[in-house]
């Protein structure tokens, strides 16, 4: 495969600009990014002979921001902050390579299995956000259960109770990780919810530069299910059989129409190993030859680490290893793409 060498990076973007939230200025960014295609030679998409996607995983404030919620810090601290960074120059420098853009947004309401309202104890109390751990074993014992306010609402809609014990069971049985119970994040509606502002200016500049429509990938709307792979949902399924979650069957059909899948975002440890190997199982079953074209960008991607608490950057690693070991590339942003080892 034949990619055109990296560019330069356009003058507005600023590699500190990916630490703070911001409002994109869309007006402008167009006109400069009409300017810079013209200027550079960056033809439409729809004459790309190598159509390339880079899948972007969860590249929002609420990950990618130190003071929000969920911040992926990895071992140094800063770990989404300056992938980030790499990622956006990475984007700019390859934008006559990248045919599309697809950010998937973790998206969450109140009222979901992993956040604190669902669950009380004994005395009424709610567990604690990225501290508590349910398993089987604590709804056997009824140290924690279904709150029952939610299942009121819920009403004759499902057995709340009987489902939870269905779920955790079967998250343990399928060798998922157990259910976290996560702070509140990722909100619909809230400033969590968006893209990193340097990130969402990236994409946009690509999309007008490329005259490629960006294709926002919704995941994590179900309210009983976690759903950290992008292609499906952690259950899919009842216990008595009903869909609870479907798998993203229209997205691994878009992907298979590509040469290239470029996967980035946070986090290496969760939502992207989860992706990776639903995308690995995917294309082992409908088209093995693609595997080799999966391209893990693993400069732009952090392992969740809480110092003192959890670290699970050995588990990522092992991870990655197996990815490898099937046949996808690990690659870093800062290597032009024709060095990638790509053929076909």
């Amino acid at each position: 495969m034949h990619f055109r060498p990296p560019g330069e990076v356009p003058p507005h973007f600023r590699a500190e600009s990916a630490e703070t939230c911001w409002r994109v200025p869309y007006a402008e960014r167009a006109v400069d990014a009409r300017n810079w295609a013209a200027e550079h030679g960056i033809r439409p998409s729809v004459e790309d002979e190598c159509r390339t996607a880079l899948l972007l995983v969860d590249c929002q404030n609420t990950f990618c921001l130190p003071e929000f919620e969920l911040f992926v810090g990895g071992r140094s601290g800063r770990g989404a902050v300056e992938d980030n960074k790499r990622l956006c120059a990475f984007i700019y420098r390859n934008l006559q390579s990248i045919t599309e853009i697809i950010p998937t947004l973790d998206t969450h309401t109140a009222q979901q299995v992993f956040h604190p309202v669902f669950w009380i104890d004994r005395d009424g109390g709610h567990p604690i956000g990225g501290e508590t751990i349910i398993t089987p074993d604590d709804l056997e014992a009824g140290t924690w259960r279904v709150n029952p306010a939610v299942e009121d609402w819920y009403g004759n809609r499902v057995d709340l109770s009987a489902y939870a014990l269905h779920y955790v069971r079967r998250l343990t049985r399928d060798g998922k990780y157990p259910l976290m119970i996560w702070p509140y994040h990722a909100m619909l509606g809230g400033i969590g919810h968006a893209l990193v502002s340097a990130v969402e200016e990236a994409v946009f500049f690509h999309g007008i530069a490329r005259v490629r429509q960006t294709r926002f990938e919704i995941k994590g709307n179900h309210a009983l299910t976690e759903n950290y792979s992008a292609l499906r949902p952690e259950v899919v399924e009842d216990a008595e059989g009903r869909p609870v979650g479907v798998k993203n069957t229209p997205l691994v059909d878009h992907l298979m129409t590509f040469d290239v899948v470029i996967v980035a975002g946070q986090a290496k440890s969760h939502c992207v190993a989860w992706t990776v190997e639903d995308l690995r199982s995917e294309f082992a079953a409908r088209n093995p030859s693609m595997i080799p074209r999966v391209c893990l960008l693993e400069d732009c991607t952090s392992p969740v680490v809480v110092p003192g608490v959890i670290d699970f950057t050995e588990e990522t690693e092992e991870a990655f290893g197996r990815f490898a070991d099937a046949g996808m590339r690990r690659v870093r942003s800062t290597v032009p793409m024709d060095r990638w080892g790509l053929t076909g």
